[in-house]
């Protein structure tokens, strides 16, 4: 989880790979309506996202029923949108990509043909619900290589493979 730009789906994918679990990506979720709002610099509203996290709560909770484990990209900015998500489950946990606005800003501009304008990136940070210590969430500093996040990441689930 994180704001637009903070790395969700480079470390989720590079994540997926090192532990060999599925890879999804929480933009594939969203519905046309919503992609067009935010490809017109328009942040969404709780109603937009509803469907949105109901989608991929029940791709979470398929994943659980046929025991596949995945990685999914998701922004999850706030503490309900994560409830959603997670709902009570010791089996799935939240890794929280953080970084400073300037970092993701810089990010953001480079960044070429994604329906996510850098315009945008304010409202995200304004959003922003860090999880908190009952969440227990996996926390990042994403100034480093992916290869340094990823390795962070493994070792803080206990998923080290040889």
């Amino acid at each position: 989880m994180g704001v637009s730009g903070s790395g969700k789906s480079t470390i989720a994918d590079r994540l997926a790979i090192r532990i060999g679990w599925r890879y999804e990506d929480g933009d594939t979720f969203h519905p046309p309506a919503n992609v067009a709002k935010m490809s017109a610099g328009q942040p969404l509203t709780d109603e937009d996202r509803w469907p949105w996290l109901q989608a991929i709560a029940d791709e979470i909770d398929r994943s659980c029923r046929v025991r596949e484990r995945a990685v999914i990209a998701c922004s999850a900015l706030k503490r309900t949108y994560r409830d959603i998500l997670v709902h009570g489950r010791d089996d799935v946990r939240i890794i929280f990509l953080k970084g400073t606005q300037d970092l993701i800003a810089a990010r953001l501009s480079a960044r070429k043909g994604h329906f996510m304008p850098p315009g945008l990136l304010t409202s995200q940070f304004r959003t922003l619900e860090p999880p908190t210590a009952d969440e227990r969430p996996i926390v990042v500093a994403i100034d480093r290589t992916v290869d340094a996040i990823v390795g962070d990441i493994v070792s803080q689930l206990n998923l080290d493979r040889p």
